[in-house]
């Protein structure tokens, strides 16, 4: 089914070319949430930090919700990329393998990215239905991992009668789970023994496990 086209909110019509404005906005913005958090965050900052007039985001960005969505479709960028490198480093066929290296790159991106990470998470932030950028980088990734599950099925890593949706999101909560843990910093209290990326695949591998059967070839 075609999915319907959105209106991106967050690049306004007529809004002016000012070099690489747009990417240095985004990067203040990022900034500034790193030292003060999103409810200290404002329009007027963000363009003091970017070295430009109070007026020059609104010519970009109509409201703070829009630079956050633009944050957030950087951050969608970034992942994918992450994903896609996870997959093509593996370097195998094998759909369970795959499948467990999108969670590693998911779990490596989120750690290297808090912040993106943070915001891209907080849906009260950001318009993610009105991006059409985010729902359809969202959706791809949904049907990658959708397109390995049946892969994983006829080889007979998979129960024939499973519920793919319940499989996919039961791997969502769990990856975004040990996320959240290890960027609010709770993986120390909960697994002190290993650092927050080996305690991290450790319970991704062990959910696989319990995931999937192994295929002989």
């Amino acid at each position: 089914m075609q999915r319907k086209s959105r209106k991106d909110p967050v690049a306004k019509p007529g809004a002016y070319h000012h070099g690489d404005l747009v990417t240095t906005l985004l990067a203040a913005t990022t900034a500034l949430i790193e030292e003060r958090g999103v409810e200290g965050l404002s329009l007027r900052e963000v363009s003091k930090r970017a070295g430009v007039s109070p007026g020059a985001p609104f010519r970009h960005f109509s409201t703070k919700k829009a630079l956050l969505t633009a944050v957030a479709e950087q951050a969608m960028d970034r992942l994918s990329d992450a994903l896609t490198s996870a997959q093509t480093k593996l370097k195998s066929a094998d759909p369970a393998a795959i499948y467990e290296a999108i969670g590693v790159g998911y779990l490596d991106w989120a750690l290297s990215n808090p912040t993106h990470f943070q915001i891209i998470s907080s849906r009260t932030i950001i318009d993610f239905d009105a991006s059409s950028k985010l729902v359809d980088q969202n959706a791809a990734i949904r049907d990658r991992m959708v397109d390995l599950l049946l892969q994983a099925q006829q080889l007979g890593q998979l129960p024939p009668a499973v519920d793919l949706n319940l499989v996919i999101l039961s791997s969502r909560a769990f990856t975004y789970g040990l996320a959240r843990m290890a960027i609010d910093g709770h993986l120390s209290g909960w697994h002190p023994r290993e650092t927050p990326t080996k305690a991290m695949r450790g319970a991704l591998r062990l959910f696989m496990t319990q995931l999937f059967v192994p295929h002989s070839r």
